[in-house]
């Protein structure tokens, strides 16, 4: 027996009791009346000191980890703060609080706010793709839903441009350009926070064929041509610094849930004070949509934002993208293709059919020649964006004319022939009435329509 009540003889001598009964390594307990095994105690002794050097390295791994996690902490803050300084976070502020506009519309964001937005950047919220950079969408503590570039790697000298950028697009408010809420300087390229638009860009819907589902009709194209010719002439007269885009191309045209068009990407923009008409710069743009002339000079002007709008105009006429592929196998360039071959055949044989279908003809030449004239290769044969902007316009309100005139002689059609509306032809099967019914309807509505957005624009301020 090892513990328990002893029934054996337990014997009193120098060195203490012990039992006549019991294992030898057993002590007789004279508190409790029982003999008590050493073993026992050992084993017990060995568990207490175990646990205790088992506690001890918990603990002394779990202030190691807090330190380590304390150092890193304290080391991404000063990293943070080296960035803010090197990015003139301090001019920036300065710049806001001095400007009350500025300070309500823009907001310097710090890291963690937009970590937290877009999930540590998670790759799954990248909506974009760019020479630039990268767009993130994100969701803003106070539910906003936002787009977050995070540009390339650029040079030193360019941050005192980009802080210039920032504080001038944050007095931009045009209802064609995309709305900037702020920026964060804690990165080392510093990050720019807009209005998230939801159905993408031109490029997108232009080209993505049948199989997206989203189709724009002659009336969209003429509407988000007209939207983005305004916002690039603002840009270029009406805004307090003249912006030269410099990166002007339908992927930078984005579409909102109402299909309005909105001006983006002003990473490659240059600011130029109104007594200058142009500045030099490194070549920089898109192939397909690039100024020959500030290719070969390096001279930006605001004739160069005109050219490759010109691009744009024949990318929704002909429905091809700017470096496209031929039926033949060859790689093209749009403009040089749409110019040879306005010289060689009618617009007809050129244009697309979806165009044709809807377009009149007299419609399709104003936009075309309206291109040829962009698409001059000297600067100072092409139009202004502000001429660009009202001959749009005036197609758009010319053919506005000619949809109400064409509903006119429709509603009066019956009454001519001495019919009422209630009394048309009976047509050989119920299936040729919808039809007539809905090719009727359809135009009224594209004619209301369009007539509506024309109403609504005239009295919403730029």
């Amino acid at each position: 027996m090892t513990s328990g009540t002893c029934y054996g003889i337990c014997h009193n001598t120098e060195g203490g009791y012990y039992c006549t009964e019991c294992p030898s390594n057993t002590v007789y307990d004279t508190t409790l009346k029982m003999c008590t095994s050493t073993k026992k105690l050992h084993n017990n002794t060995g568990i207490a000191i175990g646990i205790s050097v088992g506690f001890g390295i918990l603990l002394l791994i779990s202030i190691v980890i807090l330190f380590i996690r304390t150092w890193e902490k304290d080391t991404k803050k000063k990293l943070r703060r080296k960035h803010f300084r090197q990015n003139q976070g301090l001019l920036l502020e300065q710049l806001i609080s001095s400007d009350e506009n500025a300070s309500d519309n823009t907001k310097i964001f710090s890291l963690s706010e937009l970590e937290k937005a877009t999930n540590n950047f998670d790759p799954t919220r990248i909506v974009g793709r760019g020479g630039h950079g990268m767009v993130y969408k994100g969701i803003l503590s106070d539910q906003r839903v936002v787009a977050i570039k995070k540009s390339k790697v650029i040079e030193q000298v360019e941050i005192s441009q980009f802080i210039n950028e920032v504080a001038v697009l944050s007095q931009v408010n045009h209802r064609n350009i995309v709305k900037l809420f702020g920026c964060c300087l804690e990165t080392e390229v510093p990050l720019l926070v807009y209005d998230f638009i939801p159905n993408g860009s031109l490029f997108g819907i232009l080209h993505a064929g049948t199989t997206s589902g989203l189709v724009l009709s002659w009336d969209d194209c003429l509407k988000i041509a007209a939207e983005a010719a305004g916002a690039l002439y603002y840009l270029h007269s009406a805004a307090s610094v003249s912006i030269f885009h410099r990166d002007v191309k339908s992927t930078n045209i984005l579409l909102d849930g109402n299909y309005t068009a909105k001006v983006s990407d002003f990473g490659a923009s240059r600011l130029v004070p109104i007594d200058q008409t142009h500045v030099v710069t490194n070549i920089q743009g898109t192939f397909g949509y690039l100024d020959p002339e500030y290719y070969h000079t390096g001279m930006l002007n605001e004739k160069s934002d005109v050219y490759s709008f010109g691009v744009v105009l024949v990318e929704l006429l002909l429905r091809k993208k700017p470096i496209f592929t031929s039926d033949s196998g060859l790689t093209q360039n749009l403009s040089n293709y749409f110019l040879w071959e306005m010289r060689e055949k009618p617009l007809a044989e050129i244009v697309a059919t979806q165009v044709l279908d809807e377009a009149t003809n007299e419609e399709i030449n104003d936009v075309a020649n309206l291109a040829e004239t962009c698409l001059q290769l000297r600067g100072e044969e092409r139009p202004t964006m502000k001429e660009v902007e009202m001959k749009l316009q005036y197609v758009r309100s010319k053919r506005l004319r000619s949809c109400q005139v064409v509903v006119k002689n429709e509603d009066m059609q019956p009454l001519l022939s001495g019919q009422s509306h209630g009394t048309l032809p009976m047509l050989t099967t119920q299936s040729g009435i919808a039809d007539r019914v809905n090719i009727a309807s359809q135009r009224n509505q594209n004619c209301y329509s369009l007539e509506q957005e024309f109403m609504a624009s005239a009295t919403l301020p730029r």
